[in-house]
């Protein structure tokens, strides 16, 4: 049987439930997805379109089309948190990792568009670490 995960904006107005039966995990270091997060890449999982149970505020969650590009983002009209949404093309469901209660019994698939990966990510793994803000 197959568990089922919960996941929520920051702000609590937005809650849903999906099956844990995704077919892809992702890390996209796109520009696009680097502009739409505000961070270095985005962290989605794939599924079957219908694997979603908007368990409340679906009315609040809002969804931006490229009008030229085929991605798609939907967030919280509230926080402005990130949101599963389908695909422009209709085939899956992506729902973002930090949207979710805890991770599904899956591993990271790929990074995808390293290309495009930003100049700063390498950084990254040899900065100081702090577990809260710098003292």
């Amino acid at each position: 049987m197959t568990k089922t995960i919960t996941g929520e904006c920051l702000c609590g107005a937005v809650k849903f439930s999906v099956e844990d039966d995704f077919k892809a995990f992702y890390q996209c270091h796109c520009k696009q997805c680097q502009q739409l997060t505000g961070s270095a890449f985005a962290s989605n999982l794939f599924t079957a379109p219908e694997n979603i149970q908007w368990r409340q505020g679906e009315d609040k969650v809002a969804t931006f089309e490229h009008p030229e590009r085929g991605f798609s983002k939907s967030f919280c009209r509230i926080c402005g948190s990130a949101l599963p949404f389908v695909n422009k093309a209709k085939t899956s469901l992506v729902v973002p990792a930090g949207s979710l209660d805890e991770m599904p019994d899956t591993t990271l698939d790929a990074n995808i568009f390293t290309d495009e990966q930003a100049c700063w990510l390498e950084q990254s793994t040899t900065a100081k670490r702090f577990s809260g803000f710098p003292e």
